[in-house]
């Protein structure tokens, strides 16, 4: 499955659009994460574990998308915008929000 966030793919010509596909994921923080981006937020430096989330969410998100896309009779999703949200009561947990258009390319 090819992915871009282009509207169109190099060397490949769209025969069919498919639809919008959607992937999303949400994760949750724990309190360790919490206090330890805390502390980094004070002192300076990179989260580690909210990156390692972030990346975690990301991957989940895209592969909803893609197994819907797939599941259409796509092999690519293009146009696709990638949204990242804080949610929840405390702001403690991870929204990754992906979406595109769902195609049948073939080379040219």
């Amino acid at each position: 499955m090819k992915n871009t966030t282009t509207p169109t793919l190099q060397g490949y010509d769209i025969r069919e659009y498919l639809g919008i596909v959607t992937g999303e994921a949400i994760l949750g923080a724990n309190i360790f994460k919490d206090l330890f981006a805390g502390i980094r937020d004070f002192v300076g430096g990179r989260s580690n574990a909210y990156e390692k989330e972030l990346i975690k969410a990301r991957k989940i998100a895209f592969n909803e998308m893609n197994s819907t896309a797939e599941s259409l009779g796509a092999n690519a999703v293009v146009g696709i915008n990638i949204d990242y949200e804080v949610v929840g009561t405390s702001n403690s947990m991870l929204m990754v929000s992906i979406y595109g258009t769902a195609v049948k390319i073939f080379s040219l």
